[in-house]
């Protein structure tokens, strides 16, 4: 797996971009058969979803078989890494990497500390409650309403969020007040349209009940590799086209109009920078056995639920 930083124009780090390569399919994998999806660990249902026939939500069940692929994160590490969102990017890139049932698989990905959740809420919404408001419910079964609300903005926990009194959140608590809380790693899926929670479902638990802001650490595929190249060259052409439109325009209307390189130079770095970092829809891969292998599934997981019929 190829590594590199992904910074501004004034030097700010955006996140880590990640070229992997050689993992065809991954452990934690989305299956598709119709309007229905099956996420999977290690070919074991973790969460079944059925979109509904007006495309206004998604109907889910949540089994328990969910099991982060992070290792537990000592306090030491936590302090040592504190205030860095590319250091623990590069320490959860590692785990990702070398984990049998993380969602990566080939292709070009960033992790970033700049997810859209973090500038939505409004000054006088406190923490707590902006967080708590992003949080799906429902266990083991809940609805995704696309309808009334903006489903990207929220996230689904990939197993129930432990309570205040449970010893992991209290321990995360005390470091969410120190300044040294760990981030939480999301994964944004795109046949969901909401983030999931692939590590710390205690750490948010932990800055909800502090209402302190959460660190966020954002997993999504940017644009392939195969693609990269052909768009790379379709920005730079779209650059050297403005530069010489407004090299006519002042040829005839004189140095009243702006030199071309301070419109299209801006344009052509968020053109490039879109390429690292703009969201990718997420792969599925057809479920083998179809509709009727889902419905199997659904039946031994649910204990014979009557599942909507798309």
């Amino acid at each position: 797996m190829q590594r590199r930083d992904v910074t501004r124009d004034d030097g700010t780090w955006v996140g880590l971009s990640l070229d992997v390569q050689d993992r065809h399919q991954p452990g934690l994998c989305v299956f598709s058969a119709g309007q229905r999806l099956l996420l999977s660990r290690l070919s074991r249902p973790v969460l079944l979803a059925v979109v509904d026939e007006q495309l206004q939500g998604v109907d889910f069940w949540r089994t328990d078989e969910y099991r982060s692929f992070v290792p537990p994160l000592r306090a030491d590490v936590a302090r040592a890494l504190a205030g860095s969102p590319q250091r623990w990017a590069y320490r959860f890139a590692q785990h990702l990497i070398d984990s049998p049932d993380s969602p990566l698989h080939e292709g070009r990905w960033l992790l970033s500390s700049e997810s859209p959740l973090l500038r939505r809420r409004h000054a006088e919404t406190s923490h707590a409650e902006y967080w708590s408001s992003m949080l799906v419910h429902g266990h083991p079964d809940g609805y995704l309403d696309w309808f009334f609300h903006s489903c990207s903005w929220e996230i689904l926990p990939l197993r129930p969020m432990p309570d205040v009194d449970d010893s992991r959140v209290k321990a995360y608590r005390k470091q969410a007040r120190e300044g040294t809380l760990p981030p939480v790693l999301l994964w944004w899926v795109s046949g969901l349209d909401c983030h999931l929670i692939l590590d710390g479902h205690a750490r948010l638990a932990a800055a909800i009940a502090e209402s302190v802001e959460p660190p966020l650490l954002q997993l999504h595929r940017t644009v392939p590799r195969d693609d990269l190249s052909a768009r790379t060259d379709e920005a730079v052409h779209f650059y050297e086209r403005e530069l010489a439109r407004f090299a006519a325009l002042r040829a005839v209307h004189g140095p009243s109009v702006p030199d071309g390189t301070a419109t299209a130079g801006p344009q052509l770095v968020r053109l490039l920078h879109d390429l690292d970092t703009a969201q990718q829809p997420t792969w599925a891969w057809p479920l083998p056995g179809g509709e009727h292998q889902w419905y199997r599934i659904a039946r031994e997981v649910t204990a014979g639920r009557a599942w909507p019929q798309v």
